[in-house]
């Protein structure tokens, strides 16, 4: 991280955490973001459901909510960023204040609930990007709507082509009754629609879901089958989590999902178990906690494919993803392996 960057990231912890993001993405909209230097170190590559990404590290939805600015994220040096998440209809999401800093924890609660600007606003800057890097859409459902299943399907169809893929969003925990649709007759219904949908779409987008860290050890044996029997590219796992455990933050009771440093562990043991139950040849992506490369690591040795990040950005800001990938590649060859394939799911 420049100098110049570490103070503005020190600055904006003065204000209050949702101010100090919109000033983030106003800052990258006019460039004034952290630029990699150089090629991504080639081991660092990896495809993952067609999608050839010159790194394996990704920035997570929920930073870039409107597609405001991720041409900027892939300029500082991610290999993917994920927009999102987007809803057809826009929405205010819950009443502010609804994001915490715990800097005693390097957390954050959230309870956003969807904020979004809408997919008009949301389609119409992916149309005008120039496709250089990989962009996904990371999309959900509006509170007020009565079939939650149709708004993914307003979704994927309004944007397809638009992104590079897709993530159906049905684990966020400031939605009242979303997590409901991880439950197997929900899922079955939602992804079935999805599919009916996609096979009717011109050309091949890859479509993951993102669950939550939360699941209990039958629900994730079911959900890997009823992703792998409607298609589905993969699992993204996962979501912040809505358990409190060893925090020293005075927000530590706020109401919302957890995320940063201690959602690491959790995370990481639910990937082992999607890992171990993947029968199927599904991507799985690891997010939740990671803020050094030897977080990325443990997530790939765990079974992920690539690695998605957000939260250890509010405390060090976009810079951090150089660091994260120097440290990855630093881990990768010291242990003999040339490339993040090689150490994917070795114990």
């Amino acid at each position: 991280m420049s100098a110049l960057h570490a103070l503005a990231t020190r600055a904006f912890h003065g204000l209050d955490p949702e101010d100090a993001h919109r000033l983030t993405i106003r800052a990258l909209r006019m460039g004034l973001g952290p630029r990699a230097r150089g090629k991504a170190d080639p081991a660092l590559a990896v495809e993952i459901a067609g999608l050839a990404l010159p790194s394996c590290i990704g920035l997570a939805a929920g930073f870039d909510k409107n597609a405001e600015a991720p041409d900027a994220m892939l300029a500082a040096g991610f290999g993917f960023v994920e927009c999102g998440t987007v809803t057809p209809k826009p929405q205010a999401g819950n009443p502010r204040p609804r994001l915490f800093r715990l800097t005693e924890d390097r957390a954050v609660i959230n309870r956003m609930g969807f904020n979004n600007e809408g997919l008009d606003a949301f389609s119409s800057r992916l149309s005008a990007r120039k496709r250089r890097g990989i962009v996904g859409a990371n999309i959900g459902a509006n509170k007020d709507t009565r079939d939650r299943a149709s708004d993914y399907v307003i979704g994927l169809t309004r944007l397809w082509g638009l992104a590079d893929y897709f993530t159906v969003n049905i684990s966020s925990p400031n939605t009242p009754g979303l997590r409901g649709l991880q439950t197997r007759a929900a899922l079955e219904d939602l992804l079935g629609r999805l599919a009916e949908a996609r096979a009717a779409l011109p050309g091949a987008y890859p479509v993951f879901l993102k669950v939550a860290p939360d699941l209990k050890d039958g629900e994730v044996g079911a959900i890997v089958e009823t992703v792998g029997a409607f298609g589905l590219d993969g699992i993204i796992v996962g979501n912040t989590t809505v358990t409190r455990t060893d925090l020293r933050s005075s927000h530590k009771r706020e109401a919302g999902g957890l995320s940063g440093a201690p959602l690491m562990a959790l995370s990481t043991q639910v990937l082992r178990r999607f890992a171990a139950a993947n029968d199927k040849g599904l991507v799985l992506i690891g997010a939740g906690g990671i803020a050094s490369g030897a977080d990325a690591y443990a997530k790939i040795r765990a079974g992920a494919h690539a690695v998605q990040l957000y939260s250890a950005m509010v405390y060090e800001g976009p810079g951090l993803i150089t660091r994260i990938k120097r440290e990855l590649a630093e881990r990768l060859r010291a242990d003999g392996f040339s490339s993040v394939g090689e150490a994917r799911g070795v114990k």
